[in-house]
């Protein structure tokens, strides 16, 4: 499995993880920003209008309100990477990290309403009465190219059966399977609930909402989605106000380290420029699932007679999801000031390295050679040897850098008990080839920085809730995850319908469900691997769709103002 892991890694990083497929991202919503006209700020009170009904008729046809598929939308996008995401990104690049998320999701802004307005046009309806949509269908329409002799080259339908495919995998490895093994790990961290129990109850109740179809899971999304943003908004803004002091200095760090990157201040060894960039906008773009694809299928179920009207509904999704919650994350995890003080922690193989000599935080040139090692800029020769081991205590220990810190206070575990004797290392990891002596059950713990959900946990504790506070985020994790599971059931549903048929769907939800409680008590981690990959092989199609079909999209948005003028001839309208 380790092996298979690590050809996915390698397929990722060519793909999702390349700088390639982040510029590609960012270039299209540069390009529709400017080309539209700056959509996302001149029509966003017209978003809030129409979100309302203001501009409904009687008739339209849909399956869900404007704001259930907005809801059911953002229960998709709002979760795991707005309590985890926030916090890997500040951790891998500083405060300025956050920055580029904000304008990672103003452009994304665009990029959601181009790909709703797109799929909502040609949405379909399926067998059983109810509306079929997403970036498939327009790739099926308009993308096949017209040769001679009434011959098609079908580009149009390959590329809507790789995105539908896509996006069947990816309702699992993105959806479904991760998170609820982060919801079974957060019970079982905070109230001490077996996983299977817990995977169980929440996988009944899954099977109960998703059997319903879109209108049972939009219902019940409208009430999620706005219940956990209040919980998590009442925790979030009980930190900020309790470190009041420190929000000034916060927001100066934002924007102030942007140009220069983050210096290194207590366990924090400092961020570059270009790594803030290319973490803030990695997370930025995830967060918030702009031109990933996913949101235009359940936009497209919703009651409207103008595909332009639910565009601009989704327009108001990266705001939401990215420029208000993300912000509030990022307040509070500087605010906090948790984000640069190393904690008590149980050490993960993947964040350990093992340096040969000795470093000191205490040496500014120790500090400034750690920090080039740790953002690319330079190598450092790594340990390959063993380490003796005394009852826990590393024996001449050489510096141990642990979640790109240096770790302090190790100890050495087997079995919860301090270990004595070995612990081969090869290139600076631990050795765990077959051949190697170090027992599997072999575990390091000390003090050193943390990130992802766990610091942003830490991080909700730091107000007058104290240690309550994190049953916030366990209790909002919680609620973003399984949300979450609930709005990718419907998009890999319709991937399933839109390739095998109507009938093929009840399958498709049982297997959902199975796979759902199975997780909760299995690793995920190479699901988590195949989830970027199919998560790149949903986006690349979908943005070579919406691009292909730019001006017609821009013809789209000058009919909608022209029909909405003359709905509200008192309202000043915009110019398409």
């Amino acid at each position: 499995m380790n092996k298979l892991n690590e050809i996915l890694s390698t397929i990722d990083g060519h793909i999702g993880g390349s700088e390639w497929f982040v510029f590609l991202l960012l270039g299209t919503g540069i390009f529709f920003t400017i080309y539209l006209k700056f959509p996302q700020f001149r029509y966003l009170k017209h978003s809030l209008r129409i979100v309302r009904g203001k501009f409904d008729k009687e008739g339209d046809v849909g399956d869900t309100s404007h704001f259930q598929a907005l809801t059911t939308a953002l229960s998709g996008t709002v979760g795991t990477g707005n309590i985890a995401g926030v916090a890997l990104a500040i951790h891998l690049g500083g405060p300025a990290a956050l920055f580029w998320m904000l304008v990672t999701a103003a452009l994304g802004m665009t990029t959601k309403f181009v790909e709703v307005t797109l799929s909502h046009k040609y949405r379909e309806k399926a067998a059983d009465g109810t509306i079929a949509g997403g970036p498939m269908y327009f790739m099926k329409k308009r993308l096949n190219i017209p040769l001679k002799n009434n011959k098609i080259l079908k580009t149009g339908t390959l590329l809507g059966g790789l995105f539908a495919v896509a996006t069947i995998l990816s309702s699992f490895g993105t959806g479904n399977l991760p998170q609820i093994n982060s919801i079974s790990n957060s019970l079982f961290e905070t109230f001490g609930i077996n996983h299977m129990v817990s995977g169980g109850i929440l996988a009944v109740l899954l099977g109960l909402v998703i059997v319903g179809g879109i209108k049972r899971i939009a219902n019940v999304t409208s009430k999620l989605v706005p219940l956990m943003a209040i919980v998590y908004f009442i925790g979030a803004l009980a930190v900020i106000t309790y470190n009041y002091d420190n929000i000034i200095p916060s927001i100066a760090a934002i924007f102030g380290d942007v140009f220069s990157g983050s210096a290194a201040v207590g366990g924090f060894l400092g961020g570059s420029i270009a790594f803030a960039f290319n973490r803030g906008v990695n997370r930025g773009l995830f967060s918030n699932e702009a031109g990933q694809g996913s949101a235009p299928i359940a936009h497209a179920a919703a009651r409207a007679h103008e595909p332009v009207s639910e565009g601009l509904v989704a327009l108001l999704e990266p705001f939401i999801d990215t420029i208000i919650i993300c912000t509030l994350t990022g307040l509070v995890l500087l605010s906090s000031g948790v984000w640069t003080e190393k904690h008590q922690n149980l050490f993960q193989e993947t964040d350990i390295v093992v340096l040969d000599g000795t470093y000191s935080e205490a040496d500014q040139n120790d500090v400034d050679q750690l920090h080039n090692y740790l953002v690319g800029k330079a190598d450092l020769t790594m340990f390959n040897n063993v380490l003796e081991v005394q009852n826990g205590e590393i024996i001449d220990q050489p510096t141990i850098l642990h979640a790109r810190s240096v770790a302090e206070e190790i100890r050495v575990l087997l079995g919860n008990q301090p270990y004595s004797g070995q612990i081969k290392v090869t290139d600076g990891k631990i050795d765990r080839s077959p051949e190697s002596p170090n027992p599997k059950d072999l575990a390091l713990e000390g003090k050193s920085l943390m990130h992802s959900a766990p610091l942003t946990t830490i991080a909700f504790t730091k107000s007058w809730f104290g240690d309550y506070g994190k049953y916030i985020v366990s209790i909002g994790l919680l609620m973003f995850a399984f949300s979450t599971a609930i709005s990718w059931s419907y998009y890999g549903g319709r991937a399933v319908t839109y390739l095998f048929g109507v009938k093929a769907e009840v399958w498709y939800r049982v297997v959902y469900v199975i796979g759902f409680f199975l997780a909760s008590f299995t690793d995920t981690t190479i699901i988590w691997t195949l989830s970027g990959i199919t998560i790149a092989l949903m986006t690349i199609p979908n943005l070579i769709g919406i691009l292909s079909l730019s001006k017609e999209m821009k013809s789209e948005v000058k009919l909608f103002w022209v029909e909405y003028g003359k709905r509200f001839p008192d309202e000043k309208v915009p110019k398409g």
